[in-house]
């Protein structure tokens, strides 16, 4: 999954504020929810069906023929899910290419030069920070900052404020225009490539972007500089995430490889603890989850697999734990959130998988199939209930459409399910040993690399 960027240099100032506008054992997993004329739909004019299991569907507000929630295939011992589209833009700028959430508010960055607001959930334009370049590959966004990576292979740095209107503000440009123009050719505080990601490690106050030119940079947010810089994968650097309790940098890449770098004590530099690579296709999409006793790492693939790693207590080695299937092409995005991830493919599905407490064991929730082309990327976060968990899955696809979901999850331990320990672990297996084929490479990559061009 490459993507091109253009070198164009531009000044400092060259935007404005603006006033408001696990255990290491393999686990295939196979899902069952690939047919379509399982699903139990409330739609106008169709009954609820019979085939709901009572105890569960009670815990729902029940169905009626308004009711925009569509019920997830029930699974024995997969838990009940709800999901529903609350809302759907259709933007004539172009490709959305990355998404981020803070402060009650969405940002997506797109082909255009305007890094759009929204407000969350109900997708409500709050305003737009214009730029003088365009091409927003890359956003992320902590507290009141927001960072954007641009066609001129430079990250803008925002602060913003939302009272009655969305206002903001450009701290700086990095690499500062006066460090770049000292060293033009020598310096290695600028990308040559598109930059493709961005992670923060808040302790540190330490910005690392990854980008097409194969290398990682760290910057240091303090002083506005380069502090590190190195080539970390053989081809694109695809995405990039920081474990915020050990300051742990993952980097995945068209290489087909995962890698862990760790910073030295005391120093700035950067050195290699781990390379995981299960597969030759590239990889194309990061996702962390940790919660109090586990990190769990997880990859996507262009084969359409999901590999994850669990991280040891003691040692803190990462091991293999499996990998789940059940995207029919490449997989672009990934987020996690508690127990949960959400995966987006170029199949145009958003499958929702949850990881059982204590265990590697993963299932298949759900198929998100709204979108009409590749999901090229997703943000979610939680929104907790009283009695089921709540999400928000904002999603953006080549489609050029952007979508917020709602999804609601039974707790494990609130479901009541007709089925012994025997049993479950009858259906573990069974789950295991269904699956043996694996995905095919997504046809739109192959011929895209057979022709020497960048899926866009």
């Amino acid at each position: 999954m490459d993507f091109y960027g253009r070198n164009s240099l531009h000044g400092f100032m060259d935007e404005e504020s603006h006033p408001p506008q696990s255990p290491p054992h393999h686990l295939s997993i196979r899902t069952r929810l690939d047919m379509y004329d399982q699903d139990l739909q409330f739609s106008p004019g169709r009954p609820s069906s019979p085939r709901v299991n009572p105890a569960v569907h009670s815990m729902f507000p029940p169905g009626s023929p308004e009711s925009p929630w569509t019920l997830s295939p029930l699974q024995t011992p997969s838990p009940a899910l709800l999901y529903h589209c609350i809302a759907s833009l259709h933007r004539q700028e172009g490709n959305i290419y990355s998404i981020a959430l803070s402060k009650g508010l969405a940002f997506t960055g797109s082909d255009s030069n305007r890094i759009r607001a929204w407000r969350q959930p109900d997708c409500t334009e709050r305003g737009y920070i214009k730029a003088s370049s365009g091409e927003v590959r890359a956003i992320f966004a902590y507290g009141n900052m927001l960072f954007t990576s641009h066609r001129d292979c430079k990250v803008r740095i925002w602060n913003y404020t939302i009272s009655d209107h969305f206002r903001f503000k450009k701290i700086t440009t990095l690499p500062k225009k006066t460090s770049f123009l000292m060293f033009p050719k020598t310096s290695s505080q600028q990308h040559k490539d598109c930059i493709s990601c961005m992670a923060y490690y808040h302790t540190e106050g330490l910005l690392y972007t990854g980008s097409y030119d194969r290398t990682v940079k760290a910057w240091r947010l303090l002083d506005k500089k380069c502090v590190d810089s190195f080539v970390a994968h053989e081809s694109n650097v695809n995405a990039i995430v920081v474990n915020q309790d050990d300051g742990c940098v993952f980097t995945c890449s068209a290489d087909g490889s995962v890698k862990i770098w760790r910073r030295v004590y005391r120093e700035n530099s950067h050195t290699l603890t781990m390379t995981l690579k299960f597969q030759q296709s590239p990889v194309n999409a990061l996702a962390l989850s940790t919660t109090f006793n586990n990190c769990f790492l997880y990859s996507g693939s262009s084969d359409g697999t999901i590999n994850f790693w669990e991280k040891e207590t003691m040692s803190g080695r990462f091991n293999h734990g499996g990998f789940l299937q059940g995207h029919r092409f490449a997989v672009l995005c990934l987020a996690a959130v508690e127990k949960l991830v959400f995966s987006g493919s170029e199949d145009t599905t958003i499958r929702v998988w949850r990881r059982e407490e204590g265990s590697c064991f993963h299932e298949c929730l759900a198929v998100l199939d709204g979108h009409r082309g590749p999901v090229r990327c997703l943000a979610a976060c939680l929104e907790a209930e009283k009695i089921v968990m709540g999400f928000l899955v904002y999603s953006a696809s080549l489609d050029q459409t952007f979508k917020v979901w709602r999804i609601k999850v039974m707790p494990e331990e609130k479901l009541c399910f007709d089925i012994g320990p025997a049993d479950r672990s009858d259906s573990r297996t069974k789950t295991t040993m269904e699956y043996e084929i694996s995905p095919v490479l997504s046809p739109s990559w192959v011929e895209k690399k057979l022709h020497g061009n960048h899926f866009q």
